[in-house]
């Protein structure tokens, strides 16, 4: 399985020194950052368009559009999204530590794009040696004349700041993260009309944009945004990061093509399911991503188009995979049990609707579940998300509260006579170890 290493690249030749400005610029590092401040804004923009890099954060929208659409007012700002708090997501932190200088560059591409004069890259609160090392490589920066007053010799400034959340799982939607910077709730804004791009970042023009998306741009511009396109030659743009996780025998970030299959991924990359088992499900864009299973999914291509076919999205890249003897009840438990815990509050479907399924999947797990429980949580559920489609139909400010309903559609289309055997056994038929986590038995980590 051969791929073209973009992002990853001067980690994997480079491991013992690739977080360094020496190595950083040894290996043709800030020249594509020097050279965007020779380019004109509308340059800058065409080129990331033609390049067709989509946003890695989950959402997917591409990144250039997203330039285009920054309101004319000045001051304007750019925030490095690195919240990464998507449970089975780890590609970010990977990023910030191993090649934080690429993030770097990248936010200087994106300012000069934007006219920012400040740029902020913000952390997850638990993230504290990524953000040791992006505050090392920023004051790196600033004693090598690549930040600060008149960088690279131009006429332009930039100043970066590190700065960490306080650790809340809506902190990673970009009006969330907003409010946090500016010292407030991390709540999300209504969108109209708190759009970013018009009023952001201390009511600024700011745009927003995940490590990942972030840390392309120096590549886009060495490449020419034509051939990044054409990279590996699927329907999607460049190569993107996977975080492989769960019940596989080689987990870990891997830096792979657009257009192969799931069955490459587990089989291949991940090299096939632990223990000789039998693949029963994964998760295919971290915890917010409807689940998918074998028997319909299993040979579909890896691109935005299949997956939103599928009634599902690629995501944060977080792929968790289930095997055979784990309790799809309990996975199913667990994962709203997350989003129950980190729902802001703001919202009554979200903040009543989560802890609803939380304590429904809770009474089925320990064996006091009633035969009408199922279609009670896909009643909830259908209040939070309207008619359970993909994409959902919301009743609230942000996706938190629909990505808790994604197990509850995985349990009524396809693990409903396991319901159906939890109620009708007093209890969990796997046991206690029939659970989604990474121990040997599929239960927690021993």
């Amino acid at each position: 399985m051969t791929s073209p290493l973009v992002v990853t690249r001067r980690m994997v030749e480079h491991p013992a020194d690739s977080h360094t400005l020496a190595r950083y610029e040894a290996t043709g590092g800030y020249s594509q950052a020097g050279r965007a401040l020779q380019m004109t804004r509308d340059e800058l923009i065409g080129e990331v368009k033609a390049s067709g890099l989509l946003g890695r954060g989950g959402a997917a929208f591409p990144a250039g559009l997203k330039w285009g659409f920054l309101g004319p007012a000045r001051p304007s700002y750019v925030v490095v999204n690195g919240d990464e708090s998507e449970p089975g997501t780890f590609k970010d932190r990977q990023l910030m530590e191993r090649d934080p200088h690429q993030v770097i560059e990248g936010a200087i591409i994106a300012s000069v794009a934007a006219e920012a004069r400040r740029a902020f890259i913000y952390i997850r609160g638990e993230y504290a040696k990524p953000a040791r090392r992006m505050q090392a490589a920023v004051d790196e920066a600033y004693a090598a004349g690549r930040l600060g007053k008149q960088i690279f010799g131009a006429d332009f400034d930039l100043d970066v700041t590190v700065h960490l959340g306080g650790g809340a799982y809506i902190c990673g939607e970009e009006t969330a993260l907003i409010n946090s910077l500016e010292g407030r709730r991390g709540e999300p804004r209504l969108k109209p009309p708190h759009y970013p791009a018009a009023g952001g970042l201390y009511g600024a023009p700011t745009v927003v944009n995940n490590v990942e998306t972030i840390s392309n741009l120096p590549h886009v511009l060495e490449m020419g945004g034509a051939a990044y396109s054409e990279l590996t030659g699927a329907e999607d743009a460049g190569t993107f990061l996977m975080s492989l996780s769960g019940h596989v025998n080689r987990p870990g970030n891997y830096e792979l093509p657009h257009g192969i299959t799931w069955r490459r991924l587990i089989s291949d990359v991940g090299g096939g399911v632990r223990g000789g088992k039998k693949l029963k499900a994964w998760i295919p864009g971290g915890a917010s991503a409807p689940w998918l299973v074998p028997e319909k999914h299993l040979d579909l291509e890896i691109t935005q188009g299949a997956a939103v076919a599928a009634g599902t999205m690629l995501g944060s890249g977080a792929v968790i995979v289930m095997d055979e003897g784990a309790c799809m009840v309990r996975a199913a438990e667990r994962v709203v049990r997350f989003f129950a815990h980190e729902s802001c509050g703001q919202c009554t479907p979200c903040r009543e609707g989560t802890g609803w399924l939380e304590m429904i999947l809770r009474r089925i797990e320990a064996g006091e579940g009633r035969p009408v429980d199922l279609d009670l949580a896909v009643s909830v559920a259908g209040g939070i998300s309207i008619g359970l489609d993909w994409p959902p139909k919301i009743t609230t400010i942000c996706p938190l509260g629909p990505s808790a309903v994604s197990p509850i559609i995985a349990l009524r289309d396809h693990f409903r006579d396991e319901v159906e055997a939890h109620v009708s056994g007093g209890g969990c038929p796997f046991g206690p170890g029939g659970g989604p986590g990474p121990g040997p038995e599929g239960g927690e980590p021993k």
